[in-house]
């Protein structure tokens, strides 16, 4: 959890960058608490939410859940499209390991 003056997050809508409708496809697939986004990795979940959604998620999610993990790990809160270069390395890293 990130070092701060603040409570942790309860709930993910406390997380930056989460709305309600990317809270609500967490919870689709069983992530309700922000504690679990901090154990797992952002590209699992996004492909796990591509899965389970039938299709692949607009690439934004996958910065969206970057950005969730840097706050969780440092605390410092950035806008999602920061994180759009780490994201299109993560995207084509997994696209090869799919043999797409």
């Amino acid at each position: 959890m990130p070092p701060s003056n603040q409570d942790p997050p309860a709930q993910l809508e406390d997380l930056p960058n989460i709305g309600k409708a990317i809270a609500a496809d967490l919870r689709g697939i069983g992530i309700v608490h922000p504690d679990q986004l901090a154990r797992r990795e952002p590209i699992a979940i996004f492909l796990e939410l591509s899965e389970v959604m039938g299709h692949r998620l607009d690439p934004c999610v996958l910065y969206t859940l970057l950005s969730v993990k840097h706050f969780l790990d440092c605390g410092e809160a950035l806008p999602w499209w920061k994180f759009t270069a780490e994201g299109k390395i993560l995207l084509k890293s997994s696209e090869k390991g799919s043999g797409s």
